[in-house]
């Protein structure tokens, strides 16, 4: 089968990779769709990062090269002994965690922040080819009114369903999102799936406000106006209820302390390349925090496919499909270049 195979920075390989065999447990999917995401870039332009270079990894036995992609949808088209509850021809998508279940923190029921953690499409072989083998835990069936092009959008929506909730907003809250990437895109959809209406979406491209304010959303632009001071005003001089930042830059971390309400998080979900300074004193004053978020849980994942049958996210003006010969090219170059927001692969084509 065609795979687009990671073998160090810079370096994808678009070949023919044997099928991996599927185990107890295990079901082999048809890939539908499976989306570049941010650390796929991360990894592609500097890294390896996560990906296992030298040393297996623990969980999955894993290292370079392997196969690429851990936002993927698909249909079941086989199954391995022992698996129940699952049909060949199911439409799923893939929640691609991999945690040890014994560590102190999958202990608390925090197996998103596994000490192990494991991502497939990172550790093992993923979603970037025409088939892949995961364990039948990671399924979400999808509704019949869930396209797997949507499918593929459940991994990184549900990181950002996630991280909304860690706001601990109300529907009468005032929220803010910094940055209208994908994942800033999906903090604003899931905060509207939750009820709150008065979400601002602060973003300086032209073309990613354009993109959010066609779905549906207010925006800022914070190269021309005074954030704060509107939110100031927006809320009667209390504050954001919650600010998240997106966009993993010093100046959105900034504004993003400066707009907080006392005792309100600011809830971080993004990638920093590197370090950035933080003004603390305005979270002493304010008695405000700083939340970290990563990744999501099987509640994540429901809830979100349970938002998409309902309609409330929309695909229009922000995905793309490419085949997989194009993946550099039309994604990782077009991606890193700013040229487009998310791309989703689609092995079909070819």
């Amino acid at each position: 089968m065609r795979a687009v195979v990671y073998r160090g920075r810079g370096d994808l390989d678009i070949t023919d990779v044997p099928e991996g065999e599927v185990g107890p447990g295990e079901v082999r999917l048809r890939v539908g769709f499976n989306g570049i995401c941010g650390s796929d870039l991360h990894e592609y332009y500097a890294g390896p990062i996560f990906i296992p270079n030298g040393q297996k990894h623990p969980l999955t036995g894993r290292e370079l090269p392997l196969t690429l992609g851990h936002e993927f949808s698909g249909t079941v088209v086989e199954i391995g002994t022992g698996v129940q509850g699952v049909t060949e021809g199911d439409r799923v998508a893939v929640m691609p965690l991999y945690s040890c279940g014994t560590c102190s923190r999958c202990a608390e029921g925090r197996e998103n922040v596994c000490a192990q953690i494991g991502f497939h499409g990172l550790m093992a072989d993923g979603g970037m080819a025409e088939s892949t083998v995961v364990p039948a835990h990671m399924l979400h069936p999808l509704p019949e009114n869930v396209s797997l092009e949507m499918g593929a959008l459940v991994e990184p929506m549900s990181v950002a369903y996630h991280a909304a909730k860690l706001g601990e907003v109300d529907p009468g809250d005032t929220a803010l999102v910094f940055g209208a990437g994908p994942i800033g895109i999906g903090l604003w959809f899931a905060l509207c799936g939750m009820g709150v209406e008065n979400v601002r979406v602060v973003e300086p491209s032209t073309t990613r406000r354009g993109a959010i304010e066609r779905l549906g959303a207010q925006t800022l632009d914070p190269t021309f106006q005074d954030v704060p001071a509107i939110v100031a005003d927006l809320t009667n001089g209390r504050g954001a209820d919650a600010c998240y930042d997106a966009a993993g830059v010093a100046p959105a971390v900034a504004t993003a302390l400066d707009t907080l309400g006392a005792g309100r998080p600011m809830v971080s979900v993004a990638i920093y390349e590197t370090p950035l300074v933080t003004p603390l004193l305005s979270l002493v004053l304010g008695e405000s925090r700083i939340q970290g978020s990563l990744c999501y849980t099987h509640d994540d994942y429901r809830a979100v496919i349970e938002l998409m049958a309902g309609g409330h996210y929309d695909t229009t003006g922000w995905t793309e499909r490419i085949a997989m010969r194009d993946v550099v090219e039309e994604g990782f170059e077009a991606l890193h270049a700013g040229r487009k927001m998310k791309v989703l692969v689609d092995p079909s084509l070819g």
